[in-house]
């Protein structure tokens, strides 16, 4: 039974037979095919449902599904608990009336599974039934007995499975691991797998899609101690965990065609640092690498934390993963990231807590309300500071020009915050208006519980919103172009130049091959152009954190696109470095297409010259990789000499991928033959045949060297 690769390479064997049959049924579609079966809990004919308040209607629809969802058993299951309605996938909670669904859901969050694993949920009950005495008579007092409510649900949900299986012909060993958690403390490595993967789905069953974390420090003490004790092998701890990660597939249905079917933001991480500095890899780091190597399972997007001590073992390893493609890996550079955070204000100790938000915005885990608001950075520049083409001043010089766009910028960046800002009372800027209820999410998240507020109305330790800068390379590379071609070389006065990106380049072709192909652009380690790209970076991320203090959320800076140059194509202009209307440019941190010539050590080197600890939510990098540049002996020591580059250089987050366009091609005309294979798009991993012809062509072009 082989798993495919978009190299044609062949995988490791460690698995048992019984697994990877397991593995193959589920990324067949077998389980989300079935998951679409039923769609949602229906609430119509609930007498007097529209009487109740929004979050009694919340806490009755976590009831019905806790207590009607199909409990599915899946045949060899080591792990159980499934996310069983189809509206799940779909991002709202699962629950319709006449026909719609009422509560929209969560993610962009890591909740907290730590407490879960060292408490268990009776710790979590015990905090609610004090905050529920603590909060009765009070405005809290509702969100108090939702909470109570959705443990209850929770519980039953808990007992139907158990149920189930103590019923079933050969799960009794899943009965007995089950029958404790998630509800106690874990007590072995076999039960905080578990323990992780119920509460998962619970989350997941309600419409949620949360990050996992740091599963290896999750796991490691378990199996550390276990495999002391002589109660597990790695082997069958192996086994244990890939079953997780078997499970986590359980939405693959091929049904849903557009960016991709495998963004559910069950992202993880490994390796890294704790609290006090100290490295945390583990047995459980290894065994990760070693499923996906095998398995090629691309659903959880995994990013290793490296720094400047890793060790040479796990590097090799990665290395070796990241080598089958899929963008299954990517990384962080975990002293950028550090730093980053206690320049925003973070103690160091919980600074080197951080782990992703389910996608590669940092944040810290179980505590961090979070969103990010995108926006257009080249769409600023040409419809606001240049007058869409017909109104631009006359600007003296480029400084003046820059000075001008960064005006424009701060403009937009206050609009962001003051639409933002009406999420809190007027008369106090730091109290969040009621939203819609989110319980079993607020669940997890510290101190939702304890202050007796929900995730998204003040609940969290931490409460961010971070502006993030779209078309990074496009502006800059704007910019710059006019810094050359008008008040450099002064090849062209600026309202000509004007008159003719506003006719597309239509009849001046010279000039548009020139700035094309003159000057080296942002992505080649040209300290000219690079400077202004840093210094971007640098003004953009002091106009967000300007904005701290005057409401109830910080606001740091962030770099994305997540696949919006897409839809952003479409309203931009003509650019002044030589590319027409409607062309789909840079991504994330990443150059502009066809403009990097100086391979990708030259592509890291401008993207960290900019001082990245600014941005406190991250910037993406992503780096395309030739298969036969990390083929053999050699192609494995460049990957490994890359990385450690990364890190030397001081950058934040990357992402490589190494795919091959001729095999994307062929997977466009004969899509039946290439079902699992896997690409990276932006932060999320997807099975290249569920994107649309857009998106596909837009990964094809990113691949081409």
């Amino acid at each position: 039974m082989e798993f495919s690769t978009p190299r044609g390479m062949k995988r490791p064997v460690r698995l048992s037979e019984e697994t990877r049959r397991f593995a193959a049924d589920s990324l067949d579609r077998k389980y989300g095919l079935d998951t679409l079966k039923t769609k949602a809990v229906v609430l119509d004919g609930i007498e007097e449902f529209s009487d109740l308040s929004d979050i009694e209607q919340y806490d009755l629809a976590i009831r019905m599904i806790a207590e009607t969802a199909p409990v599915r058993i899946c045949e060899g299951e080591k792990i159980s608990g499934a996310a069983t309605l189809g509206f799940a996938i779909e991002h709202v909670v699962p629950a319709t009336l006449n026909g719609d669904w009422i509560f929209p859901s969560i993610s962009h969050l890591t909740v907290d599974f730590e407490t879960v694993l060292k408490r268990g949920i009776n710790g979590i009950e015990q905090d609610a039934k004090e905050a529920f005495e603590k909060y009765r008579g009070t405005e809290k007092e509702p969100f108090a007995k939702s909470c109570l409510s959705c443990l209850e649900s929770f519980r039953l949900w808990h007992k139907r499975y158990l149920g189930a299986l103590d019923a079933a012909d050969g799960y009794k060993s899943n009965a007995e691991n089950l029958r404790q958690v998630p509800f106690k403390p874990a007590g072995s490595f076999y039960e905080a797998v578990q323990s992780i993967w119920f509460t998962f789905a619970f989350l997941r069953l309600c419409g949620n899609w949360p990050g996992i974390g740091r599963i290896d420090v999750l796991l490691g003490d378990y199996l550390k101690r276990d495999l002391a004790s002589g109660a597990l092998t790695l082997d069958e701890a192996r086994e244990i965990l890939a079953h997780f990660f078997i499970k986590g597939c359980e939405w693959v249905n091929g049904q849903y065609i557009g960016s991709g079917d495998a963004q559910h933001y069950q992202n993880i991480l490994i390796s890294g640092v704790d609290e006090e500095g100290r490295d945390v890899t583990n047995e459980v780091s290894y065994l990760v690498l070693d499923i996906f190597e095998e398995l090629g399972i691309s659903d959880f997007p995994t990013t290793v934390r490296l720094n400047e001590n890793t060790d040479e073992k796990l590097l090799r390893r990665v290395a070796e993963v990241m080598r089958y493609g899929g963008g299954i890996l990517a990384v962080y550079n975990e002293d950028t990231v550090v730093s980053a955070f206690v320049k925003a204000g973070y103690e160091l100790c919980e600074a080197r807590r951080f782990a992703n938000d389910g996608c590669w915005e940092v944040q810290i885990p179980g505590k961090t309300y979070f969103t990010y608001i995108p926006f257009d950075s080249l769409q600023i520049l040409q419809k606001k500071t240049l007058g869409e083409y017909e109104a631009a001043p006359d600007f003296d010089s480029f400084d003046e020009l820059y000075e001008a766009y960064l005006s424009d910028l701060g403009e937009r960046i206050e609009e962001i915050y003051l639409t933002e800002a009406k999420r809190f009372e007027e008369q106090d800027p730091f109290k969040w208006k009621r939203a819609h209820p989110c319980t079993v999410v607020s669940l997890f998240e510290n101190d939702c519980v304890k202050r007796g507020l929900s995730y998204i109305e003040g609940g969290p330790v931490y409460n961010v919103t971070s502006p993030h800068i779209g078309g990074l390379a496009d502006t800059v590379n704007s910019l710059f172009a006019i810094k050359k071609l008008v008040y450099d070389e002064k090849k062209v006065p600026l309202s000509d130049l004007m008159k003719i990106l506003k006719n597309n380049w239509e009849g001046e072709e010279a000039l548009r091959q020139y700035a094309l192909n003159r000057y080296d652009y942002y992505g080649n380690d040209c300290d000219e152009v690079d400077s202004v790209a840093a210094r971007l970076l640098s003004d953009f991320a002091d106009i967000c954190t300007s904005f701290n203090g005057k409401c109830g959320y910080s606001f740091p800076a962030g770099v994305s696109t997540f696949g919006r140059q897409l839809e952003w194509s479409h309203g931009r202009l003509a650019s002044p470095h030589g590319r027409r209307v409607g062309e789909v440019l840079a991504a994330n941190c990443s150059p502009t297409p066809d403009t990097e010539y100086e391979g990708a050590t030259a592509v890291i080197r401008s993207y960290c010259k900019a001082d990245l600890t600014k941005l406190a939510t991250g910037a993406a990098l992503d780096i395309r990789l030739l298969p036969s540049s990390v083929d053999g002996d050699n192609g494995l020591e460049a990957l490994i000499s890359l990385l450690r580059g990364f890190v030397a250089l001081g950058g934040f987050f990357m992402q490589p991928d190494i795919a091959d366009a001729s095999v994307l091609r062929e997977a466009q005309l004969h899509p039946e033959n290439y079902r699992t294979l896997s690409v990276r798009v932006s932060g999320w991993n997807a099975r290249f045949v569920t994107l649309d012809r857009e998106w596909q062509d837009m990964v094809i072009k990113q691949n081409e060297h």
